[in-house]
């Protein structure tokens, strides 16, 4: 028989018990306790909480295997009538070679050979055609192919292939038995245990999701009868929400929020009449295994007294003039090692079921179903409730007030360590292996319908056209946790959208179309030459230089101008220390983000706005920059500059432009002078020519009076260029003595005056 032949044969009756039988119940507690209260997570935990009574001092809570670690660290246990828990114990899992091989049985892998491998030292019976042999799997091994002679096809070869086999060898008390696996036919497991570990996974793969289930043994003290109440957090589905939203009329004003979760059941039990709390938020939880036993890894210091050897020492002899040797000192023992054992941490959920909030929703009728019907593809509505008004005498079952007397939540708010609770007014019964939706929300909020740009667009193919998007205020005491939400105006579906989790009193933006109509655009310009005075301190001069970022955004509408249009559009922030200079009125903050408000006015057709982002670095700016000037002069030239700061500061422009205008006189004349002194140059060049020609007397006359008056013109520009040095060095300590005096921080920065 072919090995995977064998394992069906083994398995398969177990297999078609779980598929073709009901979907058996594994008892939870033992005794009286039962489950009163689930608080279920958005992070994959839930807290169970049981109460009853209790005979005896023994207290089994049965648990499956995977919520066990979780169990240990979260377990507590509470005594009403004085008595207390004394220990609490449980077995340790003595399958874990069961357990390593039900791991190799993977979807599409796993052989009969490996299960056995796994299963070393386990009595099993080998049933063949020939014998049957008992005793533990010793070892599982592979036949070489040179040993292996080729199989007929009458044997279930391939006629001159190879197949691979392996032989079992088994070992009882006296003897060890050989066992070529392709001979055996049939095996029998006398592990009870490990025979219900391969049903019970079976189970949970044939989609039963039960798992081995270990019993926790709770032994208490005192009274004999005991009313206790138990509470755990162990692993469970995240609670999942879904919303409704009915658009305002008129595009603004009362929106329906309608708000439901979807919780799984999937621990084994019904749960009957319990108190059901879903908390949102993000609780930390994680896993630690303190079901296993954990060796810790310590030194080995047998040998420590007993590994211990003398030398053997040759006697020596000294001379009288040497000193004799100090003895040496044998090493002292190595310390003993530390044995640092871990600490298991608890996580224990403060219990508790009291709160004062107030309650959620009308007293009205258990929900109707109702059903959206529709053929065509939803039309995207006109802004402000123009599809609500043209639909206004078509009756519809879909609308606000159908909608909300039609729900039915009493729903309490609950803070519990900065989690926001949702707690169910009324007892709920979830069975085992369904879901079920349970209202949470019905409640109106004020909203407004309008349009969200996002650079890029709404998608390809609407890259510069805004999403349709419904806004409104968290004005109720939840958190909104993240899920799909469904828009319905005009009495139809219109679009659906998802926002991350909002918490209570926030704003939130919810896209759910895509608005054609209207396309927004946008320029962007930058520049880095603004410069304010700071302050003046001992003649250190700082500035604040400013880079500028100016973004304009151009909004155009299609639409009908019958009323204003708004467009929030969703501009990047610049980063660092760049900030919105003005800030445009109704700007909102987001992450990394403004939320800036662009409008179109009735009647009109498109709209624009200017929004300049910048930002200033500081430095020390000199009295002979060039830039000091047009800095100093512009301020000055402000009409609401005060008195005192104008008397400090005119002085020193002033000198500051006396020296400027000494400092542009002697560039003139310096150039001046080098003119002269190229052309008195090329004079005497000319002079040199001619010196010799007796016919060029005349010439060189008039050539010698132009260089005399070179020297002359040039004597002077040298006398004006030495008096106006002069008086710039007078200016200039001037200058600096009058900036060394003056000490001035404005309130605020100085800017000129554009």
């Amino acid at each position: 028989m072919k090995p995977r032949a064998v394992l069906l044969s083994l398995l398969a009756p177990g297999l078609f018990a779980a598929c073709t039988s009901a979907r058996p119940h594994y008892a939870t507690t033992g005794g009286g306790l039962q489950l009163s209260k689930v608080v279920l997570y958005r992070n994959g935990v839930g807290y169970f909480e049981r109460a009853g009574h209790v005979e005896g001092d023994v207290l089994t809570l049965r648990v499956r295997k995977d919520q066990v670690n979780d169990l240990l660290k979260s377990l507590t246990v509470v005594e009403k009538k004085g008595g207390r828990a004394v220990s609490i114990s449980m077995p340790l899992d003595p399958r874990a070679w069961a357990n390593a091989a039900i791991a190799t049985l993977g979807p599409g892998a796993g052989s009969l050979y490996e299960v056995l491998d796994k299963l070393r030292g386990t009595d099993v019976t080998l049933h063949t055609d020939d014998d049957t042999v008992r005793g533990r799997i010793l070892i599982v091994e592979a036949i070489p192919f040179d040993h292996e002679p080729s199989l007929p096809p009458s044997a279930g070869g391939s006629g001159g292939g190879h197949e691979q086999d392996y032989k079992v060898t088994l070992i009882d008390d006296k003897r060890m038995h050989v066992v070529r696996l392709s001979k055996v036919t049939s095996i029998a497991l006398h592990n009870s245990d490990i025979s219900m570990q391969f049903q019970r996974s079976l189970d949970a793969t044939a989609g039963e999701g039960m798992f081995q289930q270990v019993d926790v043994t709770i032994r208490l003290a005192g009274a004999h009868e005991h009313e206790l109440v138990v509470s755990y957090v162990v692993n469970a589905p995240m609670w999942k929400p879904t919303y409704r939203v009915v658009l305002p009329e008129k595009g603004k004003g009362q929106a329906l929020l309608q708000g439901w979760a979807v919780v799984d059941n999937t621990t084994g039990e019904d749960w009957r009449d319990v108190s059901l709390s879903l908390t949102s938020g993000a609780p930390i939880a994680f896993r630690y295994d303190l079901h296993t036993p954990r060796d810790v890894t310590r030194t080995d210091l047998s040998s420590v007294g007993s590994d211990r050897h003398a030398q053997v020492s040759v006697g020596e002899t000294t001379y009288a003039d040497q000193p004799a040797a100090a003895p040496i000192a044998p090493p002292p023992p190595p310390p003993p090692a530390s044995m640092p054992y871990p600490q298991p941490t608890r996580n224990i959920p403060v219990p508790g079921r009291s709160y004062d909030e107030g309650k959620m929703g009308r007293k009205s009728p258990r929900p109707a179903s109702a059903t959206v019907s529709g053929g065509a593809a939803p039309t995207t509505p006109a802004p402000y409730g123009a599809a609500e008004e043209s639909a206004k005498d078509e009756e519809s079952a879909v609308d606000a007030d159908m909608l909300e007397s039609s729900m039915k939540a009493q729903t309490h708010a609950a803070t519990v360590s900065g989690l926001s609770r949702y707690d169910l007014g009324e007892a709920l019964t979830v069975p085992d292996g369904t879901s079920t939706m349970v209202a949470i929300i019905n409640q109106q909020v004020e909203g407004q319908e309008t349009f969200l740009f996002r650079p890029g667009g709404a998608g390809q193919g609407y890259d510069a056209n805004p999403y349709r998007v419904i806004r409104f205020k968290n004005s109720t005491p939840f958190a909104l946790e993240s899920g799909p939400i469904s828009i319905y105006s005009g009495g139809s579906f219109v679009g659906e959208g998802i926002s991350e989790p909002v918490s209570a009193g926030v704003p939130v933006t919810i896209p759910f179309a895509v608005e054609s109509g209207i396309m927004v655009t946008s320029q962007a310009q930058y520049k880095g030459d603004d410069v304010r005075l700071v302050k003046i301190v001992r003649g250190v001069i700082e500035i604040e230089t400013f880079s500028r970022r100016t973004t304009t955004w151009t909004v155009k509408s299609q639409l009908p101008p019958t009323d204003k249009i708004t467009v929030f559009v969703r501009m990047a922030k610049a980063g660092g220390t760049y900030k919105l200079s003005p800030r445009p009125a109704n700007t909102e903050d987001v992450a990394d983000a403004y939320l800036i408000p662009i409008e179109v006015a009735a009647g009109a057709t498109d709209g624009k706005l200017e929004v300049v982002e910048q930002t200033p670095s500081r430095s020390e700016l000199s009295i002979w920059d060039s830039r000091f000037l047009t800095l100093f002069e512009g301020i000055l030239a402000q009409g609401n500059l005060e008195p005192a700061t104008r008397a400090k500061l005119q002085p020193i422009v002033k000198l500051r432009q006396d020296v400027g205008r000494i400092d542009t006189e002697i560039e003139g004349k310096t150039r001046t002078r080098g003119e002269l002194d190229q052309r008195a140059q090329e004079t005497r060049q000319n002079l040199e020519a001619i010196k010799k020609d007796p016919a060029a007397g005349a010439l060189r006359k008039k050539l010698s009076d132009r260089l005399d008056q070179f020297a002359k013109d040039g004597d002077k520009l040298g006398r004006d260029l030495v008096e106006l040095q002069t008086k710039r060095t007078e200016q200039k300590v001037a200058l600096e003595d009058a900036l060394q005096a003056l000490d001035l921080t404005p309130k605020e920065p100085l800017a000129p005056k554009p």
